[in-house]
């Protein structure tokens, strides 16, 4: 723990670093494996800082710059802040693709179906065998080695895993869960970014823009609105639609004249085999 004269100064030395960044991030840690965290950290460097502090401390750092005091309402729980001169979406990418995966525990929630594969396993023949049935896992026994007998679904997306088939999962080396970091707040200059803007990507907005488009031509062709997108298929459809016209009608026009004498061709060869018959 540190003196209260160590706190004046660690306060006094990260307020000067800040003065040398100009993008600042707000990290939760509290549920993020400390592993993961100091891998962030690591990748944080040289180009930035990377501070883990009390709450209090935290507040008496970003209280004594006008711009950085707008982060004050994120600082929850156990946080980290970040100070880059990186843009907010390209930081919060960096952290956000930092993930690890992690076992399960009982009595939590399947995101995904767990699929277990039949096949030999590394896992030695003795208790472990009662385990996996336990768990509902078909084993066993050849030449000495745990073999799994049939692939099944173990787990269904949104059940409770149970404490037998968490430690089946923990003994095959299954890690259903992962976690990563992420931003719950950034800041560059005046402009304060939360976590719903800053997911915000490349991936994310051509999707969007994508289901916007889908949309808006299944309108414009159901209200039979002409644009540049649609106008080939309306064009189609009326190009059929006059041929169909125009042979019902038998008017003599260019392309409807072929139908015409195609189907006159098969009337006379219809008329020509009823004749012959008799």
């Amino acid at each position: 723990m540190m003196l209260k004269a160590e706190k004046i100064a660690f306060v006094k030395k990260t307020q000067e670093e800040l003065k040398q960044y100009k993008t600042f991030g707000i990290m939760p840690i509290e549920a993020i494996p400390d592993r993961l965290v100091q891998k962030i950290r690591n990748e944080m460097k040289p180009g930035g800082k990377f501070v883990i502090a009390r709450k209090n401390l935290m507040l008496k750092i970003l209280e004594g710059n006008s711009s950085v005091k707008k982060l004050e309402p994120y600082v929850k729980g156990n946080i980290a802040l970040i100070m880059t001169n990186e843009d907010p979406n390209a930081l919060y990418n960096i952290i956000s693709s930092n993930v690890m995966k992690l076992g399960a525990k009982p009595n939590q929630v399947s995101p995904e179906d767990i699929f277990i594969e039949s096949g030999e396993t590394s896992i030695a023949p003795g208790q472990a065998v009662t385990d996996l049935k336990s768990a509902g896992i078909d084993v066993k026994i050849d030449k000495g080695k745990v073999v799994i007998s049939k692939s099944k679904v173990l787990v269904a997306k949104g059940a409770k895993i149970t404490t037998p088939i968490a430690k089946a999962l923990k003994m095959l080396d299954i890690m259903p869960f992962q976690v990563s970091g992420k931003l719950s707040a950034g800041l560059q200059g005046d402009l304060l970014f939360r976590e719903e803007v800053l997911k915000i990507n490349e991936k994310i907005v051509r999707e969007e823009l994508a289901i916007s488009f889908s949309r808006a031509n299944a309108l414009t062709m159901e209200i039979r609105f002409v644009t540049p997108y649609n106008a080939a298929i309306f064009l189609g459809r009326a190009f059929n639609e006059a041929m169909t016209l125009g042979v019902e009608a038998k008017i003599y026009e260019k392309g409807v004249i072929e139908k015409l004498l195609g189907i006159a061709s098969m009337q006379a060869s219809g008329v020509d085999s009823i004749v012959k018959k008799e």
